[in-house]
């Protein structure tokens, strides 16, 4: 058998470990692999590269991707996915694993509905894809923002500030949620649950005047109430902290992946080659507790992947506010 990998979308620390694992199964059943350049727009293009045993050595602590990866509208068209299609056709390809996110992951199924084997892997920082507990880099940019937290906590008790941090996720606060858990954050505001800003503001208000050194507020990047707003209505408000902003930005998503990551990798990218070789086509290998469970692309593309009500409510008794105060 003759199979593909590509990966897709937004880079994501432990996408070199999936590669690197999709390939070496492969080989271990006596598959040729290839590489796809820069992903779906490397279908496209026809960019394929044949993918032997030294190539994906080295790779495993890498971040990144040494595939590259490119967003690619063509191919959300119909017309360019049959072109996709005809070019791994065209290269004797029976067999393709995609690595992405949600909409990575739909076009996996786009691929499969015209006929061709398919398996996706879940890999984004964002950990936005339904029907897995975690996706491949989740780990390692949330131990990165954590560490930004825990030094943005000295200067602002230093200084005796409120700090607002922004962090990544698009529409999914899981990121800003274990970030300000882990991190000891007075607030978090995310995308699922409506924030209260006078709320967050009363409470910075009440601490500054009991003496407390600092206040720090974690904010997705897709939240309602933005982090540069935030920060503005809390230095408009008398009695506050003074406030400062830091917008961690894609520092999240670069570095080489922690340990969780490489063995994640490693666990899917096999997991994925051993669905193909089963005969199961157009499926996503996700963890499941402490299993890897294979899950129809058709469940994963297009849906949301719901943010715990629970574990909200948990960061708001731990940073001493009323738990039962959210709305979805």
């Amino acid at each position: 058998m003759r199979l593909a990998v590509l990966t897709s979308g937004g880079d994501a620390p432990g996408m070199n470990g999936a590669i690197r694992a999709v390939a070496r199964t492969a080989f271990a059943r006596g598959w040729e692999v290839l590489g796809v350049r820069n992903g779906y727009q490397g279908l496209l293009e026809n960019d394929l590269v044949p993918l032997r045993d030294r190539a994906v050595g080295g790779i495993l602590h890498r971040g990144g991707t040494v595939l590259g990866t490119a967003r690619s509208p063509e191919f959300t068209k119909p017309e360019g996915q049959r072109r996709a299609l005809g070019n791994l056709s065209a290269a004797g390809v029976e067999g393709l694993v995609v690595i992405g996110g949600e909409g990575s992951l739909t076009g996996a199924l786009r691929l499969s509905e015209l006929g061709l084997r398919t398996a996706g892997i879940p890999g984004t920082i964002d950990n936005d894809v339904p029907a897995t507990d975690m996706a491949i880099g989740v780990d390692t940019a949330l131990n990165t923002a954590l560490e930004a937290i825990d030094r943005i906590k000295d200067t602002a008790s230093s200084h005796q500030r409120a700090h607002v941090v922004e962090v990544m996720g698009r529409h999914c606060g899981y990121l800003a949620l274990m970030g300000a858990i882990a991190g000891g954050a007075e607030a978090v505001l995310v995308p699922e649950f409506t924030p209260d800003p006078q709320g967050i503001v009363e409470s910075l208000v009440r601490s500054y005047a009991k003496g407390k050194p600092h206040f720090i507020v974690v904010v997705a990047e897709g939240a309602s109430v933005s982090a540069e707003e935030l920060h503005e209505y809390i230095n408009r408000t008398p009695g506050a902290f003074e406030s400062r902003l830091t917008v961690l930005g894609h520092v999240q998503r670069g570095g080489n992946p922690l340990a969780y990551d490489r063995i994640l990798s490693g666990r899917l990218g096999a997991a994925a080659v051993e669905a193909l070789a089963d005969g199961d086509s157009g499926v996503m290998v996700g963890t499941a507790g402490r299993n890897v469970a294979r899950v129809p692309l058709s469940e994963v593309a297009g849906g949301p992947r719901p943010l715990d009500p629970q574990v909200y409510s948990l960061a708001r008794t731990l940073a001493g506010l009323s738990p039962d105060e959210h709305a979805p």
